[in-house]
């Protein structure tokens, strides 16, 4: 189709669509011809239409797909079938493979040049299908698609000639990590995790490359791979910005470390871990913005928030969070916190490690090699004169023995324990040793919470499932046995292709009634108490996913990845 065919197709949908009125576009094709331009232009500039609506329009009128850049993760094998620079002088960018496709994203004016088809079809040996993209976040997605190669080459030309062996002296090693080219490269490995929302770095040594990963939404992608050479290089480098020690590479260290990103101070913390093919680095990615959340914020159902609000707002007790690691429940405790604390009141933390730092609140670092353990923090802490603590974990008997105390002597205490569900943390602190008697005193409610993904909002399908699979999964039907609009991940460009973008917590909210204290006394089983607790209105963790996916913002495949009870 050529030029003006398809600016006139366009306009034609715009106005059958409702886009743009008669008027608007006799005004702006009288301008067009005036200043001999195109009549869309024109309609862009006077405000007419919105440019992603004008894009989208004009790739339905070529037959085309229209993809959003912004937030869009490129496949790395196919961004590599075509040269940086080709890539650069001619503003377009390969995106992924898709049925033995390589898709392009191309500018508008670019779309009926069958010339420059021709040309990436021969350079990267694929057959070619265009996708519209706006010009500007091409030109800005290939310089970040293509600056990660480029930094690599630089860093793999001034490395091979003499890379450092795995035995190398401290004194290559420091050399080698002081390397610009590494230090640009580890830069980037980080700016591109924060930028993907990631929230760890995988840095993996394996037998002939370095692979790097990002868990992003709960989830591990892989982001790079590059040449076993530079891998000690970009290994030591992470450990001297973490102030880890870079000759010892034979146990395992922890670090940390802060940078600056687009005006922002992003913590991390870095752990090494020695394995066949080298050292292993993880980074936890630590953006302070989580530390401001509200608990509005965290996706609690109205039930489920107001049984929490009754208890974080008494002034005395204790309040538990418990799941697995990385289930969100540092970041249910700090909102708590943002809640409670004001200038009237005292807050003291003991956390190991703290992960984030929180203003008008006293945080206290464990640090065993000093003596200075959870628990004889915690006596410090209770001769400080604290209305409410947070202790990072409760971890052992003594800890959980001086938290149980604090509760009952007027503190409000915040802890986090490993269990499978609120019911189990009664008999876990039973375990620890604390008499069954003062766990049914201090406690007064437990959060058991997952953390699962939400459906992207802008290509989530509606579908009606069959009742043998609701059935199967136990899903709740309506009374009248009615089956309801659900919603599954499809995928675009907005989320990576996964269908899903952002995460959203699960909760299980059990208040401790004097019922739940009475078989706490009695050593009841778990299966007991958790009985109790349904009966006193307690919602599962399975009950709320379903809820949450009966609401369209999850899918009941993502709840039954979360969710194992």
């Amino acid at each position: 189709m050529t030029a003006p065919a398809l600016a006139g197709e366009t306009t034609r949908i715009l106005l059958d669509h409702g886009l743009i009125t008669e008027d608007e576009l006799g005004r702006a094709t009288e301008q067009a011809e005036h200043e001999h331009r195109p009549v869309v232009e024109v309609l862009l500039d006077q405000g007419c239409v919105d440019r992603a609506d004008l894009l989208r329009t004009t790739a339905a009128a070529a037959g085309l797909g229209y993809v959003d850049l912004t937030d869009y993760t490129v496949e790395g094998s196919a961004a590599a079938l075509l040269p940086p620079d080709y890539a650069h002088r001619c503003a377009v960018l390969p995106l992924r493979r898709e049925d033995g496709e390589l898709l392009v994203a191309v500018s508008v004016r670019q779309v009926g040049n069958i010339e420059l088809k021709d040309d990436l079809s021969r350079i990267t040996r694929s057959p070619i299908r265009f996708v519209i993209a706006n010009r500007s976040d091409i030109v800005t997605k290939i310089g970040q698609v293509y600056r990660a190669e480029g930094e690599l080459q630089d860093l793999t030309s001034g490395l091979a000639t003499d890379e450092v062996s795995q035995e190398g002296s401290l004194a290559d090693l420091t050399e080698v990590s002081d390397e610009a080219p590494v230090v640009r490269f580890v830069n980037l490995l980080i700016d591109q995790a924060i930028n993907d929302r990631a929230s760890d770095i995988h840095i993996e040594p394996a037998e002939s490359e370095l692979r790097v990963r990002y868990r992003i939404d709960g989830v591990l992608v892989d982001a790079h791979r590059s040449p076993k050479n530079i891998q000690n290089g970009v290994i030591s480098r992470l450990k001297i910005m973490a102030e880890m020690n870079i000759a010892e590479r034979r146990v395992p260290q922890d670090g940390r470390m802060s940078i600056n990103h687009r005006g922002r101070r992003i913590d991390l913390r870095v752990a090494s871990l020695p394995t066949v093919w080298g050292e292993k680095i993880v980074a936890r990615i630590l953006d302070n913005s989580n530390t401001r959340l509200g608990l509005e914020d965290l996706g609690f159902s109205r039930g489920n928030f107001e049984r929490y609000q009754a208890s974080y707002s008494k002034p005395y007790g204790m309040l538990l969070a418990t799941g697995p690691t990385g289930s969100g429940k540092s970041t249910t405790l700090y909102a708590t916190l943002n809640q409670l604390s004001r200038p009237e009141v005292n807050v003291i933390t003991v956390e190991d490690p703290v992960e984030y730092r929180l203003p008008g609140i006293n945080q206290v670092q464990v640090n065993q090699k000093a003596g200075l353990t959870f628990a004889s923090a915690l006596r410090s802490i209770l001769r400080s004169d604290p209305d409410i603590v947070l202790i990072g974990e409760i971890r052992d008997h003594e800890t959980a023995q001086i938290a149980v105390e604090a509760a009952l002597t007027g503190h409000l205490v915040l802890s986090t324990l490993h269990t499978n569900d609120a019911p189990s943390a009664v008999t876990r602190l039973v375990e620890m040793g604390i008499e069954p008697f003062l766990v049914g005193s201090a406690m007064d409610a437990v959060v058991a919470q997952r953390l699962c993904r939400t459906l992207c909002p802008h290509c989530k399908e509606g579908y009606r499932p069959e009742p043998a699979e609701l059935a199967r999964v136990g899903f709740p039907l309506a009374e009248d046995g009615t089956i309801p609009t659900l919603f599954r991940p499809v995928g675009c460009a907005r989320c990576a292709r996964t269908g899903y973008r952002g995460r959203m917590a699960l909760h299980e909210v059990m208040t401790v009634s004097e019922e739940i204290a009475s078989l706490a006394v009695a050593r009841a089983s778990t299966d007991a108490i958790a009985r109790a607790a349904y009966d006193g209105g307690m919602v599962g963790l399975k009950q709320d996913g379903w809820a949450k996916v009966a609401e369209g913002r999850t899918s009941i495949e993502e709840v039954l990845r979360v969710v194992v009870i």
